[in-house]
């Protein structure tokens, strides 16, 4: 399976935008605007989502399942989890919050 945060990373990754991911895929634009916005596991019809995750791989993507260790080399990225099992913290919010000025 392939979540909508791997859709969206590899879309990333390769430069592309949803437009584009669609064409590559032969499908619509709404029904990767609809995959992109579900929470958790992309669900659909699996010809659609084996149309994605081919035209994804062709393009030299590599999805990495939970626990899954990547077989392949290059750039890539995976969400990581403590070791309690809970999401990383979003450093991303901790960086901007320190970039904020302090007032006074």
């Amino acid at each position: 399976m392939i979540t909508s945060q791997q859709l969206r990373a590899a879309r990333a990754l390769l430069g592309i935008d949803q437009r584009q991911l669609a064409e590559m895929a032969g499908l619509s634009l709404p029904t990767i605007q609809r995959m992109e916005a579900s929470d958790g596991q992309v669900r659909g019809v699996i010809d659609t989502l084996v149309k994605i995750i081919t035209a994804l791989e062709e393009s030299g993507i590599e999805l990495i399942g939970e626990n899954a260790s990547s077989i392949g080399i290059g750039r890539g990225v995976r969400l990581r989890e403590t070791m309690d099992g809970r999401p990383a913290r979003n450093v991303g919010s901790i960086l901007f919050d320190q970039a904020k000025p302090e007032a006074g």
